[in-house]
């Protein structure tokens, strides 16, 4: 009987341990919390994460300042201040049954978003103004696969008769975390672009092609970025000789991320 006993012991022991050890792998939970920027230059900038629970409260970096407003567990409002001009704008969310369908930057612009049955998304975009009727600026389609944004296609409606101009971007992924994975109800910001998706952008490619009549005219810009990862499959450091900078120049940019 002790025999017994003292084998099932054991067995909870080990069964207790393994499952702990599952536990903990499953429901490792980061959220970032600072990320370093340095350029080739030596020159670093700091941007500092805020939360309550896993709801952003505040980005804090040295061009900008954006507070985020949540309804439940949905970004209704994001204001971003920009502490070189000391000008803010207020971006509005509004959704049906949980998915967004407009985003309104108010007196700039207005982006509607269509869910199709084919799983991709349709959006037009109008430019606001206070003194004339909206004015349509371009519409199209965002294509998506295992929960990643792959493919922007969009068609400029503002353009002179006559003249076609489109862009498409397309993206390949890892299969490791994005660092704003956690983060409640931010992968629905369909306007955040890739930063919204499951996992992280390793290459992007931007084609943009204008016809006139039988001439053709087409520019392809290629951007591929690096990462390290700990040991969560989280990215702790990022490296790509193609970033855009903030100056709006593409150059060579270390990026660190810190999670907490």
């Amino acid at each position: 009987m002790k025999k017994i006993k003292c084998t099932y012991w054991i067995l909870s022991v080990l069964l207790f341990a393994f499952y702990s050890c599952s536990t903990e792998s499953v429901d490792t939970i980061k959220l970032l919390k600072r990320v370093v920027a340095t350029s080739s230059d030596g020159a670093s900038t700091s941007t500092m994460y805020t939360y309550i629970g896993s709801k952003i409260v505040s980005i804090d970096g040295v061009l900008k300042h954006t507070d985020f407003t949540y309804d439940n567990d949905l970004i209704t409002k994001i204001v971003v201040f920009d502490k070189q001009n000391q000008l803010s704008e207020t971006i509005e969310y509004s959704y049906v049954g949980g998915q967004l369908v407009q985003v309104k930057s108010l007196n700039n612009y207005r982006i509607s978003y269509v869910y199709n049955l084919n799983g991709t998304i349709s959006f037009e975009k109008f430019i606001l103004d206070s003194d004339n009727p909206e004015v349509k600026v371009s519409h199209g389609t965002l294509y998506f696969q295992n929960e990643n944004l792959i493919k922007t296609e969009t068609i400029a409606d503002d353009t002179p008769e006559g003249t076609i101009s489109t862009s498409n971007v397309s993206f390949e992924y890892d299969s490791k975390n994005n660092p704003m994975r956690n983060v409640l109800g931010y992968r629905k910001l369909l306007d955040q672009n890739q930063k919204i998706s499951l996992n992280n952008s390793l290459t992007s490619v931007l084609i943009s092609t204008t016809t006139q009549g039988d001439q053709v005219t087409s520019s392809a810009k290629f951007y591929k970025t690096a990462f390290k990862y700990d040991v969560d499959d989280y990215p702790i450091e990022e490296v790509s000789e193609t970033a855009i900078l903030d100056n709006g120049t593409i150059g060579y940019l270390k990026t660190d991320y810190f999670y907490q």
